[in-house]
């Protein structure tokens, strides 16, 4: 049997490449049309072109994932197998990644494997808490139930990201901009001016001398810069990669300006994933156990694996959560309600919107905030740099007129 590398023009007219294997060329080119697809090339491999197997097609995002699971729900509610809905899927998605994954899980289930084990065999693809929630409504006959809890998860996660990059775009734009023309003036122009301010014979203001200092090291010492900038990186990523370095990094997340929101999203996030897991059937102390691995912030998660004790000791959740005060108060007050009504998910659930929309409104509000002072910011710094050259060529000028 021979691997063949094919590109197509599939069924909804978007041109797909790929590879297949097939006894000989005629029945590869039979396999591709009967899937209805135009063929434009087909080639056997060989060493110099057959497909390597390195993804370039980047992890699949939460807004991939949210399409995958709404189009898995509703193939499935409508009576296709589930061999067959991977088929259809895998012809569908574009995310290179996710593609590679449904068709090793359609293989993989062909041989007798279940879907979350197959999914498990991916975790770069489909996450702990999917492959979790896909076992439990196998187990229960609920599948399209717990695809359909991802995607609402998966749909709250994108428009959660696509809010913060929405509201990081001025800034850096604006950063960058700043960066630029103080670089600019330093190097370009402040020089220009050098020998003439040199030569005044006067005494020039301290902001001047700190200008043209300023200016000559960046224009000859730039290395040295661009090395404490470097070094500074390289020793937050060591720092990172140390538990007890990144747990005091998350630490100080939470003391500086901005920790509110830090705050609401890893509170967001906690309620919205045990919630979701909760609603499945998963239990408890396996459900808290599976959230912490999820946190973002390993403060927050150290407060999830404590709770996860207390929970296996014989407490109710809400306890914990308050004595950790980790979390706002509005979380153990909800979670107290809803053990004692029996609607502890359903309870998590309001308090995950009502964060989502915090979190919205607090992004909102600090990219408001931050526009303006970053522009007196630019303007500050441009503005004294200005001023520090033409103040002594005022003071010349003024000298030689009172002659």
């Amino acid at each position: 049997m021979a691997t063949f590398n094919y590109t197509v023009i599939a069924k909804d007219g978007r041109q797909q490449k790929g590879s297949m294997e097939a006894d000989n060329r005629d029945l590869a080119i039979g396999e591709l049309k009967s899937q209805g697809n135009t063929i434009i090339s087909l080639e056997e491999a060989n060493a110099l072109n057959s497909n390597v197997n390195i993804n370039i097609g980047g992890k699949p995002s939460p807004r991939d994932m949210s399409v995958f699971c709404r189009q898995f729900v509703s193939i499935v509610d409508a009576g296709v197998p589930v061999i067959s809905a991977l088929e259809m899927l895998s012809e569908q998605t574009t995310n290179k990644r996710l593609t590679e994954a449904i068709v090793s899980c359609k293989k993989a289930i062909e041989k007798g494997s279940t879907l979350a084990d197959a999914m498990a065999e991916h975790p770069d693809v489909f996450s702990r808490i999917f492959v979790t929630l896909v076992r439990a409504g196998e187990e229960s006959g609920a599948l399209s139930q717990s695809f359909d809890r991802m995607g609402k998860q998966f749909e709250k996660e994108h428009a959660l990201k696509a809010l913060v990059k929405k509201a990081s775009i001025y800034p850096i734009i604006l950063l960058s901009v700043t960066f630029i023309v103080i670089v600019v003036l330093l190097v370009k122009v402040v020089p220009q001016f050098t020998d003439m301010l040199s030569e005044l014979d006067a005494k020039m203001p301290a902001i001047t001398v700190f200008v043209l200092a300023a200016s000559d090291f960046v224009k000859h010492y730039w290395f040295v810069i661009l090395s404490v900038v470097v070094a500074i990186i390289v020793s937050l990523k060591l720092i990172r990669t140390n538990k007890d370095g990144a747990y005091r990094l998350d630490q100080l997340r939470l003391k500086l300006p901005g920790k509110t929101l830090a705050v609401k999203q890893n509170t967001a996030s906690f309620t919205r994933t045990l919630a979701t897991l909760l609603a499945t059937g998963i239990p408890m102390i396996d459900a808290l156990n599976i959230v912490a691995g999820t946190m973002k912030n390993l403060v927050f998660e150290d407060a999830v694996y404590k709770c996860r004790e207390a929970v296996s000791m014989g407490s109710s959740l809400a306890t914990p959560l308050k004595e950790y005060g980790v979390f706002p108060p509005l979380v153990h007050h909800m979670v107290g309600i809803g053990e004692d009504t029996g609607n502890i998910d359903g309870m998590l659930d309001k308090v995950a919107d009502y964060y989502d929309e915090e979190v919205r409104e607090a992004t909102e509000q600090l990219v408001a905030l931050m526009e303006p002072i970053m522009i007196l910011i630019l303007a500050g710094i441009v503005g004294s740099i200005v001023f520090a050259i033409v103040l002594p060529m005022g003071s010349m000028i003024s000298a030689l007129d009172n002659i």
